[in-house]
């Protein structure tokens, strides 16, 4: 009896002790996200991998209220250990059915999990395209599409009693009914507010129409850059509009013929640098107040345009002479630790004086480590080091508005080879053509909201504000994103074998905003920052200039 009591207490005493063991093995970390999402009557126009946020444009006639999602794609990053991507996407769970029918005004909220969790957010938004127009309206149609309401201005002569109403479109296209109709408003009463009822889809919405008297008639809107202003002017519908304008100190004036739309109108004028205009707009006999200036900005260019100074500190090559007045940067600091240079001066351009850069895409052994690198340059710092990724801040300050920038450039395109990540939405695979860009962007970036790492530290500085971190592609620059002031690239798929000087137009979607930094990239390898590309894709690149004279079509 005492034998088997001392074996039964040894026995709950290993199973009490073996209750106590820890399970310390942790889990690898695979990140999930959304790469694609397709259906009928709509499009894809956002993935904020930052946010995990999905933006869906639907067509105008899709009902919002039943809005059918066929196929969702996603995609997996696993860090720290090797394992089988595509398994693992087969092993993605949902939190919520992501495939159906839904009612898109409230968005979808779900978690996706293999191993760990990520919330995401597919929402929907859908732009109508709305008009009410009247005879003799004074500028743009106000819209208040969150009460309903539409207002148009006509000159304080004209009679609200006898409205003509050239447009009516307040629902979506070929759907949408209207009581009282367009023709039934036409030739009324607009002394006080219409009533409009519409309705589509079943359900109904009662707008509210003004016709507003307005002493205005005419008003003038002017953006000075450089080498152009550009002028935005507001009169009466079907009247003689335009614009004068003159450089401080002359007597003549000189009349703009604009572009008419409505009550609205527009032009641009060539003009020089750091100089006074008098600018007025007028519409028949009335016009804007003498005496209002617009002085244009100075033209700048980039120090370092044409590479002519270089510098090796410690084996390692940068494209200036003084780390305090460097403008320019390259990847070289983070692939010198694997013994490699991407960036490096050549021979200049037929026709050039002094150096050119050379950019080449490599694969480097990093700590024991192999990573493809992308030949690189670009207007910022190399700031760390963390493992196999490079840690960048892009951009200087800069205010003016370059039109255009002009560079030349000599591409060898090779097939890819390396692919670690790709971007959402791509189907890139081995073998196909590397890309070389060179871009230009210009924007109001702080680092309060755009500099820091994707471990939270702080990199931005206000004089290189917007943190790169290839750890995560939550910090790679989005060119259509809220703070972009203009943009523009030259995307090179295949060989471009000869010197070739190429023009590299920017758009700006605000005229009116004044940029605070520039920035200027230059990659062999476009995908680079994904650790995807060809080890045999070069760039050289060389006097790059910022054109602000107005371009063709401007």
């Amino acid at each position: 009896m005492i034998r088997y009591l001392k074996t039964a207490l040894f026995a709950a005493a290993t199973l009490l002790s073996a209750s106590c063991i820890r399970n310390d093995i942790p889990y690898p970390v695979v990140e999930i996200s959304i790469t694609g999402i397709e259906g009928e009557g709509f499009s894809l126009s956002e993935i904020d991998l930052a946010n995990r946020t999905i933006t869906l444009t639907l067509d105008e006639q899709t009902d919002i209220r039943e809005v059918n999602i066929q196929k969702v794609t996603y995609d997996v990053t696993v860090h720290s250990v090797q394992l089988d991507k595509e398994a693992l996407i087969g092993q993605i769970r949902s939190s919520e059915p992501l495939v159906g029918t839904f009612d898109m005004r409230s968005p979808i909220y779900t978690t996706l999990s293999i191993y760990q969790d990520y919330a995401w957010t597919i929402r929907a938004e859908q732009p109508i395209a709305r008009e009410f127009k009247v005879s003799g309206q004074i500028g743009s149609t106000v819209f208040d599409t969150k009460n309903r309401v539409a207002t148009a201005y006509v000159a304080k002569t004209a009679d609200l009693t006898n409205v003509a109403v050239t447009a009516l479109k307040l629902g979506p296209e070929e759907i949408t009914t209207y009581s009282p109709s367009l023709d039934e408003l036409t030739g009324t009463s607009f002394e006080s507010v219409r009533f409009v009822d519409i309705s589509y889809h079943g359900q109904s919405e009662r707008w509210l129409l003004y016709v507003l008297h307005t002493d205005k008639v005419v008003e003038l809107k002017a953006y000075a850059w450089s080498r152009i202003i550009w002028l935005y002017g507001e009169g009466i519908e079907g009247t003689d509009m335009g614009f004068r304008y003159r450089k401080e100190g002359d007597t003549d004036w000189i009349d703009v013929t604009p572009t008419i739309s409505g009550g609205n109108f527009e032009a641009s004028i060539a003009a020089e640098a750091e100089t006074k205009y008098e600018i007025k707009a007028y519409c028949e006999t009335e016009e804007t107040p003498e005496g209002v200036f617009f002085e244009t900005q100075a033209v700048v260019q980039v120090p370092n345009s044409s590479f002519e100074e270089w510098s090796t500190v410690n084996d390692i090559v940068y494209p200036y002479t003084d780390k305090a007045d460097a403008y320019w940067g390259t990847g070289n600091p983070g692939a010198k630790i694997g013994g490699e240079t991407l960036t490096q001066s050549c021979p200049p351009r037929p026709g050039g004086t002094g150096v050119g850069a050379n950019l080449k895409s490599k694969f480097v052994n990093i700590v024991g480590l192999g990573k493809f690198a992308a030949g690189n340059l670009f207007v910022g710092d190399y700031v760390a080091t963390k493992g196999t990724n490079g840690i960048l801040t892009f951009g200087r300050p800069f205010k003016q508005r370059p039109t255009a920038l002009k560079v030349w450039v000599k591409y060898t395109c090779g097939k890819i080879d390396r692919i670690d990540k790709i971007p959402v939405g791509s189907d890139l695979k081995k073998d196909d053509p590397d890309n070389g860009i060179v871009y230009i962007a210009l924007g109001t970036w702080t680092p309060e909201e755009y500099g820091k790492d994707s471990q939270g530290e702080m990199r931005g500085t206000q004089n290189s504000p917007l943190c790169v971190d290839t750890r995560s592609v939550t910090t790679f620059f989005k060119p259509n994103s809220k703070d972009v002031v203009g943009y523009g690239e030259y995307v090179m798929a295949a060989n471009v074998d000869e010197w070739t000087q190429v023009t590299i137009p920017i758009a700006y979607p605000d005229k009116s905003i004044e940029p605070t930094h520039l920035m200027i990239v230059c990659s062999a390898s476009r995908w680079g920052d994904y650790f995807t590309g060809s080890t045999k894709s070069e760039m050289w690149v060389d006097d790059f200039e910022l054109i602000y004279d107005p371009l063709p079509g401007q």
